[in-house]
C-alpha cells in the first residue's frame, strides 16, 4: 500500500523537465496605470479557523516532510539554504534564485539585513537551573542536564504580519493586492512560558521580502481540507488572500503610525478602525463605477 501511494502522481524526469511549474507571474503594471494605492500592514491571527492552513501541522515527526507549517518552511530554508519540497510527488526542482540568498530584515521597510546568527537570540533561549549554578560555584563546570534550551517552534507562532500594497489598475479597472513582506510573530522567547498574558504579546521574529520567497512557497503545499488530492501552495494562499487579517497600520502622514498609537486601550475601537480602513479602500473602487 505504501509503495502504491509513492507511485501515485509521481512525475517522470521528462515530465518535470517540460512542466514549467513556476509561480504565476504578476501582470505588468506601469506607474501611470496606478490611479490609487494604499500601503497596509495586517496581522493574521492563527487562532482563527480560516488561518489554520498557515499554522498546521505543528508536529513534523509523524506526518512526513511534504507537509509542514509555513514557519517550518521558512526556517528550514534559512538554516539549510535548500528547497525541501517532496521530490517523490514531483514538486521538487532547483532554483538558481534561491540558493542561499534569502535575505532577512529587522523591520518591514527592508532597510537593515540580518543573518541567522543575528536573529538567533530571538529564536532561542538558553538558561541554567539553580542546581547548575550551585555546581558551577562548587566545581567550576555545569553538566548539560542542568542547561535548559528553549527554541521557538511552529507551535509557538501565534500570528503573521503581512505588509501589502492595495492599488487600482486603471488599465484593467480593478483593485488589486500585492504582498510585499511577511513576518512570523511569537511571544518573546525569554517570557514565552510565562503565565502573564502581557508577556505573551506576539512580536515579529524577522521580516522577509515576499518576492524573494515566492518560488519557495510555490513548491511547498498546505493541506486542502476540501480535497486532499489537490493541496494548495502557500504562495497561492497569500496572493489569493485566503486568510483573514485585520489592519494594524496604514501608510499615513504621521510616519505610518499604528492604530494602537491613536486608539489606545480599546480593542473594540481598534477593530472598528481596522474595518474603517478596509472599507475606505474598497469604497474607492466602488466610487469609480458611480456616475
Amino acid at each position: 500500500m505504501q509503495n502504491l501511494l509513492k507511485k501515485i502522481g509521481v512525475k517522470t524526469e521528462l515530465q518535470m523537465l517540460v512542466d514549467n511549474d513556476r509561480p504565476l507571474e504578476y501582470g505588468y503594471v506601469d506607474d501611470r496605470d496606478i490611479l490609487y494605492s494604499k500601503m497596509t500592514w495586517e496581522k493574521v491571527v492563527l487562532d482563527e479557523r480560516v488561518n489554520f492552513p498557515l499554522y498546521y501541522p505543528v508536529e513534523r515527526n509523524n506526518i512526513g516532510r511534504d507537509r509542514r507549517s509555513l514557519y517550518d518552511v521558512l526556517l528550514d530554508y534559512i538554516k539549510d539554504g535548500t528547497i525541501t519540497a517532496n521530490e517523490e510527488f514531483g514538486n521538487y526542482y532547483d532554483m538558481d534564485g534561491l540558493d542561499g540568498d534569502l535575505n532577512l530584515y529587522d523591520d518591514s521597510y527592508f532597510t537593515t539585513k540580518r543573518t541567522l546568527e543575528d536573529i538567533q537570540d530571538a529564536l532561542t533561549k538558553v538558561d541554567t537551573l539553580d542546581i547548575g549554578y550551585e555546581q558551577f560555584n562548587a566545581e567550576g563546570i555545569v553538566d548539560a542536564e542542568y542547561i535548559i534550551r528553549r527554541e521557538i517552534s511552529s507551535f509557538d507562532i501565534s500570528a503573521y504580519l503581512i505588509k501589502g500594497l492595495w492599488y487600482f489598475d486603471k488599465r484593467q479597472a480593478e483593485l488589486k493586492f500585492r504582498v510585499l513582506g511577511i513576518a512570523p510573530a511569537a511571544p518573546d522567547v525569554n517570557f514565552i512560558d510565562s503565565d502573564d498574558e502581557a508577556n505573551r504579546a506576539p512580536i515579529p521574529l524577522f521580516w522577509v521580502f515576499y518576492p524573494d520567497i515566492r518560488d519557495l512557497l510555490h513548491v511547498n503545499m498546505s493541506f486542502n481540507n476540501k480535497n486532499s488530492a489537490k493541496p494548495v501552495s502557500f504562495d497561492h494562499i497569500l496572493n489569493a488572500r485566503r486568510f483573514n487579517g485585520y489592519v494594524y497600520r496604514e501608510e499615513n502622514v504621521q510616519g505610518d503610525r499604528s492604530i494602537k498609537d491613536y486608539v489606545s486601550d480599546n480593542a473594540l475601537m481598534q477593530l472598528m478602525e481596522s474595518d474603517r480602513i478596509k472599507e475606505k479602500i474598497r469604497n474607492f473602487e466602488q466610487d469609480m463605477w458611480s456616475y
